[in-house]
């Protein structure tokens, strides 16, 4: 064998190596994250940032359950960029006797004690009270900035986000990437969009925001979307209507799940769930996600 027969079979060594390693991390941008480290990522409106009470037994979470911090939260002792146990409040540092509580923390608790012990689950969750939708569209987010103006406080809750809620929940995604895998993306709003025109486009608003993130994390394309239905009918949801167009989203995008809110009760504003209905919805976002890994779906 003379020498570029030799140079000609490295090189092809060397390519078809590649190949091979590339194939085992597609989907994912790192080879050094714990296959066992799963995590969830969170997104929406007031129900998903937390406007329940937290009550004494959302406190005890198993310490395999976590939350990745995405602000400085000194009430909280928490910096942002750090794994902490997922006790509530999830989403931001605010929380007082009558909010805090978010479906993701009874979602990612039964998650953990589902799981085998050599398994933690993380969430990270960027939800903004108010927000349309397309406050989660990178390409025309800076149209939603003015939703609620005058009032501060909405703005203060998207600077808090660095004034880009989607791209913050992607720079952190980006990060947890480097110790866990992304299973799976929750979603709970629709609120505001249901007093909207177009309320009509909210699945497809959805559909954009899921493929961007696809893309823009290089997850697996069948990672499930779970939506949670708004207040229903049965508890006198006064955006309830709205429930009709969630339930089309999957005929729309293959790997969305709708889940139901039925029998989860509301606040008396008849907007928000209570502690027990946020519990109860988080755990059906849970058992559905169960029931696709068992199904080895992801």
């Amino acid at each position: 064998m003379n020498f570029f027969d030799i140079k000609t079979g490295i090189f092809l060594l060397l390519n078809c190596t590649i190949m091979l390693m590339g194939n085992t991390t597609q989907g994912q941008h790192t080879t050094t994250s714990d296959p066992n480290f799963h995590i969830y990522l969170c997104f929406g409106q007031s129900n998903m940032e937390g406007f329940a009470p937290i009550e004494e037994e959302d406190r005890q979470v198993n310490p395999r359950a976590l939350v990745f911090q995405t602000m400085d939260c000194d009430n909280l002792k928490r910096k942002k960029g750090e794994w902490y146990t997922a006790v509530p409040p999830l989403a931001n540092c605010y929380y007082n006797e009558k909010v805090g509580l978010s479906p993701s923390n009874s979602f990612v608790n039964t998650l953990v004690k589902s799981l085998p012990d050599s398994i933690k689950v993380g969430i990270i969750n960027v939800a903004v009270a108010g927000c349309d939708i397309r406050l989660f569209d990178k390409d025309q987010y800076q149209q939603y900035f003015d939703t609620y103006d005058p009032d501060h406080w909405f703005r203060n809750k998207i600077s808090a986000y660095q004034n880009h809620p989607y791209q913050h929940l992607v720079d952190f995604a980006l990060k947890a990437q480097k110790q866990g895998v992304i299973k799976g993306i929750v979603l709970h709003q629709g609120e505001t969009n249901n007093g909207t025109p177009d309320r009509e486009k909210w699945p497809e608003y959805v559909q954009k925001i899921y493929l961007d993130l696809i893309t823009d994390l290089a997850l697996n394309k069948e990672t499930p979307l779970l939506v949670g239905e708004l207040v229903d009918e049965q508890q006198g949801g006064v955006e309830a209507t709205m429930n009709v167009v969630i339930q089309t989203l999957p005929s729309k995008l293959k790997q969305a799940h709708v889940i139901s809110s039925e029998g989860c009760k509301a606040q008396d504003d008849n907007a928000h769930f209570t502690s027990e209905g946020v519990r109860l919805l988080g755990q059906r976002y849970a058992e559905k996600m169960l029931h696709l890994l068992d199904e080895e779906k992801i």
